[in-house]
């Protein structure tokens, strides 16, 4: 019998201890290493994901960027380079009528209500108008309604150089102080003045073509061909009833204007306006023919003080107009006053006016006006005025108080 090894039997444990221990700890590294290998796939995948992801959002980023760029491109082009706005007069009148038997004037109209609108296509071309709506709404003119809805300006204003520019259109005619400058806090008084309401008459508008150069820095040249004035006997030739508007005008006779601005002075404007029409009537009336307006005026502002002057003046050929005492019609008047502060100032007026100043007989208008502003916004005007008039024999008179509230933007 052969002697075994004393420690035998526990090597031979140790041994088979040890093959299971490796053989288990292969298997151990197996699947450690699989699992290993799953979790790196899958990171792997996600980061595909990130991956596409980013480029998506990158992608939107990009287009969003773009579209970003085309709407900031058109907002300059087209809606930053439109622009909006208006003004508006809401008048109230007390006013009693001196004439024997004559109807008092008792009322609250919405004079006007105006939305302007502009456009510039480029720095060379623009485009203006204004749309009014006069005592607030349109009725049949039988029952008594005077609302008017009417376009007052509309033309194309090109800039050919810093000395030249054209206007062509309908445009406000370039005559007197307030014509052009027409919004409620920029003048004093309720109404507007009724000399540059009865004989130049105020924004009375007319379809032509404008040409104004800059002869200096101070001096301003304008010359116009327009559409003009069609007058009838029946108005007495009142130029004021001549209006056509630009609704479907009659221009058979041309109209010729010129004006010569003066500003070298600081708060300093004199202008004087001449203007040569063929035929006041649009030669619908034999008995009458050409007619010629001057016009000249002065506008001071210095400090606290201002002052306002014009003279208008009309002479008409022909028998008709003559016969009626209408080839003379003039005007005029002088408005001292005093903006003592900011938001307060005062003023008085005196006017005279005539559009029958051929005639024999005294058939001028005379009137008083005095009466205060107060701005509480500098775009924003509340006006009262007391106005004290004198007539004619026989006609309306009307003596009383105007309250006022008017705007722009």
């Amino acid at each position: 019998m052969q002697h075994r090894p004393k420690h035998l039997p526990r090597l031979v444990l140790a041994l088979a201890v040890t093959g299971i221990l490796s053989a288990h700890a292969e298997t151990g590294t197996e699947d450690r290493l699989s699992a290993m290998e799953l979790r790196l796939n899958s990171l792997e995948s996600e980061n595909r994901a990130l991956k596409d992801q980013v480029k998506q959002t990158e992608q939107k980023v990009e287009a969003t960027g773009t579209q970003m760029e085309r709407i900031a491109s058109q907002d300059s082009s087209t809606n930053a380079a439109t622009s909006f706005g208006g003004y508006g007069e809401l008048h109230l009148n007390k006013l009693k009528n001196q004439k024997a038997g004559g109807t008092n004037k008792d009322e609250l109209d919405l004079h006007r209500f105006v939305i302007f609108m502009g456009h510039e296509f480029s720095e060379q071309i623009r485009f203006f108008s204004e749309l009014e709506v006069e005592h607030a709404v349109t009725k049949d003119t039988a029952a008594g309604s005077s609302g008017v809805v009417g376009v007052e300006q509309a033309y194309l204003d090109f800039t050919v150089s810093d000395a030249l520019s054209v206007k062509a259109g309908m445009m406000v005619m370039p005559v007197g102080i307030i014509s052009e400058t027409h919004e409620p806090p920029t003048f004093y008084g309720v109404e507007r003045n009724p000399v540059e309401t009865n004989i130049i008459p105020t924004t009375w508008r007319e379809g032509g073509l404008m040409l104004t150069t800059r002869l200096s820095d101070a001096i301003t040249f304008d010359a116009m061909v327009t559409s003009g004035l069609a007058t009838t006997a029946a108005k007495n030739y009142a130029v004021r009833d001549g209006r056509l508007s630009g609704a479907s005008a009659k221009a058979k006779d041309a109209a010729y204007t010129a004006r010569l601005k003066w500003a070298s002075i600081p708060g300093v404007e004199l202008a004087a306006t001449a203007q040569q029409q063929t035929d006041i009537t649009q030669s619908s009336d034999t008995t009458a023919g050409a007619a010629t307006l001057y016009e000249a005026h002065a506008v001071v502002n210095k400090g606290a003080f201002g002052l306002r002057a014009l003279y208008a003046a009309w002479n008409l050929d022909g028998s008709g107009p003559k016969s009626v005492g209408a080839d003379k019609q003039n005007g005029w008047y002088v408005e001292p006053a005093w903006k003592f502060t900011e938001q307060w100032g005062v003023f008085a007026r005196r006017s005279t006016w005539d559009n029958r100043a051929g005639g024999a007989t005294d058939t001028r208008y005379r009137q008083t006006d005095i009466g205060v502003n107060f701005w509480p916004h500098h775009d924003v005007v509340v006006k009262l005025d007391y106005q004290n008039q004198r007539s004619p024999s026989g006609v309306d008179e009307y003596d009383g108080f105007n309250l006022g509230l008017g705007y722009q933007f």
